[in-house]
């Protein structure tokens, strides 16, 4: 079954059946992860995030279930973050050796080694088991509280909630695009990514009910949170370069690594403001009006051929 919501049947139970589905895959991956924790991991978290953006989707149906469901899960990725973070900055130094060959040359070698070295650690000791543990016990408990879901089925109504989902992420995506622009902060970027994949997963949920041709913003979605992905990762080496006790290295094996990033920074930053500003410059509101107005006659659609039967 996929992920998409079904506009030929009830609410409630599409969500409930897309939330036992992404869940229980990410259990299997963190099963994986114990033996390949970088693929495991890695896999895992995107189930996650996916479980998280159909909670964000129908949360004005049931704010309480999916309040604490959604903490629950943030909680559950938080507890994975370090260990997978330890791969993304190896791979960061390799995106970086392959952007600038002739400058790089071997020169971050002595960096990437350290950063093996740091994953290595993560991997084997005993911490990441433990998390492994208590992600998987989190996320078995997750799936028993599922029935506990209650959304209203009727068509208006489901497509009011769908709608109300869709314009509080776009919302997200237009205020950190504002403080992004504005600002320029670590942290309005990492926002943005993170209302960017919200909306992308929106997208797939939405499939068969979004009011606009979809499959060309689906992939101006999913290139801009790759952009902002390595925006992001190149954001945490540099705050790794500034920390306490030289984490990456002296100074002599740094430098090159300070210039390259910089470079990066500058021309990743660009890129994503522009392209998020062609898909996030519309009024929330106007497109999540269009969103109800298509899903309200989609929903409504199987009622009136019942009555018709």
């Amino acid at each position: 079954m996929s992920f998409r919501i079904d506009p030929r049947l009830p609410l409630t139970g599409e969500v409930r059946r897309m939330l036992a589905a992404e869940i229980g895959k990410a259990v299997g991956h963190l099963e994986t992860a114990r033996e390949r924790p970088e693929q495991g991991l890695h896999k895992c978290r995107k189930r996650l995030k996916s479980v998280r953006a159909l909670l964000r989707l129908v949360r004005s149906g049931d704010e309480p279930f999916c309040q604490t469901e959604n903490e629950c899960y943030k909680q559950v990725s938080a507890m994975l973050a370090g260990p997978r973070e330890a791969t993304a900055l190896i791979e960061t130094i390799d995106r970086l050796a392959d952007a600038f060959p002739e400058q790089s040359a071997g020169g971050l070698d002595p960096v990437r080694e350290r950063l093996v070295l740091r994953q290595h650690e993560l991997h084997a000791g005993p911490g990441l088991d433990a998390a492994i543990n208590a992600a998987v016990a989190a996320c078995q408990e997750g799936l028993e509280r599922i029935a506990r879901l209650a959304l209203p089925d009727q068509p208006e109504q489901a497509a009011d909630i769908l709608a109300d989902g869709a314009r509080a992420t776009l919302r997200r995506a237009k205020k950190a695009l504002d403080k992004a622009e504005s600002r320029g902060e670590a942290d309005d970027f990492h926002d943005l990514r993170k209302a960017a994949k919200t909306h992308s997963m929106h997208l797939s949920l939405l499939g068969r009910l979004w009011p606009t041709p979809i499959k060309a913003r689906r992939k101006a979605v999913d290139k801009l949170g790759e952009q902002l992905g390595e925006l992001h990762d190149v954001f945490v080496m540099r705050a790794l370069l500034d920390a306490e006790g030289e984490p990456l290295g002296p100074a002599e094996d740094t430098k090159l690594l300070r210039k390259l990033l910089k470079r990066s920074e500058k021309s990743l930053t660009k890129a994503c403001l522009a392209d998020a500003a062609e898909l996030f410059g519309d009024s929330p509101k106007r497109s999540a009006k269009r969103l109800a107005r298509k899903a309200r006659d989609d929903l409504a659609g199987p009622q009136e051929e019942a009555k018709a039967a």
